[in-house]
């Protein structure tokens, strides 16, 4: 099976599990934070993924890392994925959970790719606009990609606004070469 549909059975059980003891924000609140963690850590990457590693010192490493950060249900689903062999995928896990939880509570995530770093001026512009589109609160995931030179690209659900300068290079182009085969 895949890390994929694991990730996912794991976030609904461990949401599952949170909403029966109305846990779920405090939850939601570590998964945050181990997502983030996991994703900015090589070192707690190897660690994950080391399968020369004792679960054991795997364990004690987490603890060190989250006691005191997270809830007694988060160190729950570490030594879950701990004693399933699953440990690879807690940070996909995190991610799960909080898009699951978003959608649960009615919160939109909005993508927005930007060529830097949104500050927070843009950032709440970018809330408001995406209340204005969708009628509904978001959460921001800022996607950092060079490649689109300027501008923005922003999705909502299965809605893509394409406001990048890539883009707008790309279209000109294309009316280029339209212009220059017709005349």
């Amino acid at each position: 099976m895949n890390g994929s549909r694991a990730a996912i059975r794991y976030a609904k059980a461990i949401l599952s599990f949170a909403l029966e003891q109305q846990k779920e924000v405090e939850v939601n609140n570590d998964m945050i934070l181990v997502a983030n963690t996991v994703n900015e850590s090589k070192e707690l990457q190897l660690l994950l993924n080391s399968p020369v590693l004792k679960a054991e010192l795997k364990k004690s490493a987490l603890k060190e890392v989250f006691a005191g950060k997270v809830t007694p249900l988060t160190i729950g689903l570490i030594n879950l994925l701990i004693d399933n062999k699953r440990l690879p995928i807690l940070g996909e896990v995190a991610i799960k959970y909080t898009v699951i939880y978003d959608s649960l509570k009615g919160i939109e995530v909005a993508k927005v790719t930007t060529a830097v770093a949104l500050t927070e001026e843009l950032n709440k512009q970018v809330l408001s606009k995406v209340i204005e589109i969708t009628g509904k609160q978001a959460t921001i995931e800022n996607i950092i990609n060079p490649d689109i030179i300027g501008g923005f690209i922003l999705r909502i659900g299965d809605i893509q606004y394409d406001a990048s300068v890539s883009n707008k290079l790309q279209l000109l182009k294309r009316q280029f070469e339209k212009e220059s085969f017709s005349s």
